[in-house]
């Protein structure tokens, strides 16, 4: 009867991988997150080279394999000269240019796939071996589709600057729809920021029960006690707020770069004569479709470059602002901060900083490459510490917390015995 019921006793007791998932599970994620990171980069020195509708077909498997011989070369360079942006934009280059924009989004293309690798094979192993848990495998399945839909995304984007038909309804040169970048663009952030937001709460389960096995008590009662304090939910609501505002501003920098819109108003914090332009030029009727003119207003917002550089300009500002504010009140309310997260805000405020200068930059110097590519990683750059504050602030897990308090009470033991 002892044995039965010590059988049952064991049935009963989950295992701690069925609760939290393995560390390397979260090391597997920041790997990954570290590759979309890299692939948002390589995507935006891409569209800065203009190298984004060099290849005209898409190939999700044989694509992957370059050409590799002169005739290939030239198979590829004849099908790019039908296409809309070398016959109004690009009839001037040579095979030797065309090679050089066909590597980047080549490259850019065959990272995308090794991400696509990188995440599902390891996912099924650490499925296959139990290292998941229910709660973290319902977020790699949902991660797992919105890979997948990217890689779609990404082609819908680059065929709007190759349907000729689409560029005479949107009355512009070839070039990719700044609607179909920005979705793409924050298809890979939203990307980014579901692998890293999970890897941030594994390793912190795992640290945590690491604390715990080596008996470490008292500091794990103070952290969960503060993480668990009423007084802390205002600032976790704040710490919510600061990332969505952070992600808009990401977003409506890809609406600027869609349109090429910094390459206009090269001045600040003036746009011009004054802190903005005259209002018949950033609500001008020319952006309106219908005769009636109705749609004259949200056109302006999305598709007027001088509009949409004015609006990210003021996102930009009020970031700027809001990290400022969160950084001064944590540095006023330590006590009931965790260490952690004070840490996070003291980053995102050099982060901030840093961008802001990164973005002047650009702007008056005319959107070089090098400065261009360096603030679309500081957007990026940003995110992630915002995200980090914010898994720094977040309310540990029931069902964690009662794994964790039962290593800590068999520590216990072990060192009364």
């Amino acid at each position: 009867m002892a044995t039965t019921a010590n059988n049952t006793a064991k049935q009963a007791t989950p295992k701690i991988t069925e609760i939290i998932a393995s560390k390397k599970v979260g090391w597997w994620l920041v790997g990954t997150s570290t590759l979309v990171f890299s692939i948002v980069v390589i995507g935006g020195l891409t569209r800065l080279t203009e190298s984004g509708l060099s290849i005209t077909e898409w190939k999700p498997v044989t694509g992957s394999i370059p050409p590799l011989s002169e005739a290939d070369w030239l198979d590829e360079f004849a099908k790019y000269q039908n296409s809309p942006e070398f016959k109004q934009l690009n009839s001037h280059i040579t095979l030797e240019e065309f090679k050089f924009i066909y590597s980047m989004e080549w490259g850019h293309r065959l990272l995308g796939r090794a991400i696509g690798l990188f995440f599902v094979l390891p996912a099924l192993y650490f499925w296959k071996t139990k290292q998941f848990g229910p709660h973290v495998g319902k977020r790699v399945l949902g991660l797992t589709a919105l890979l997948g839909l990217q890689g779609f995304i990404g082609w819908w984007m680059v065929q709007s600057g190759l349907d000729e038909e689409q560029l005479k309804e949107r009355r512009s040169m070839p070039t990719v729809s700044q609607y179909r970048l920005t979705t793409h663009l924050g298809a890979a952030f939203l990307m980014y920021l579901g692998v890293l937001w999970t890897a941030f709460e594994v390793l912190n389960e795992n640290k945590w029960l690491d604390q715990a096995r080596k008996g470490h008590g008292a500091t794990m009662e103070k952290l969960f006690t503060q993480l668990n304090s009423p007084l802390l939910k205002p600032v976790r609501k704040w710490a919510t707020a600061l990332l969505c505002l952070t992600f808009v501003t990401a977003m409506s920098g890809g609406m600027v770069a869609g349109l090429d819109a910094g390459l206009i108003y090269n001045t600040f914090p003036h746009m011009g004569d004054d802190w903005i332009p005259p209002k018949s030029e950033f609500m001008s009727p020319v952006f309106a479709h219908k005769e009636d003119k109705s749609d004259m207003w949200w056109r302006n917002l999305t598709e007027n470059p001088t509009t949409v550089q004015l609006i990210h300009r003021i996102f930009a500002v009020t970031t700027f602002c809001a990290v400022s504010a969160v950084w001064w009140y944590v540095g006023r309310h330590k006590a009931i901060v965790p260490k952690p997260a004070q840490t996070a805000a003291n980053t995102i405020m050099g982060l901030a900083t840093l961008q802001v200068t990164l973005g002047i930059c650009t702007l008056i110097y005319l959107v070089p490459i090098p400065l261009a590519s360096a603030h679309q990683a500081g957007a990026l750059a940003l995110l992630t510490g915002v995200l980090a504050y914010a898994a720094a602030l977040k309310k540990p897990r029931p069902a964690a917390v009662q794994v964790i308090n039962q290593q800590m009470k068999q520590a216990l033991l072990k060192q009364k015995a």
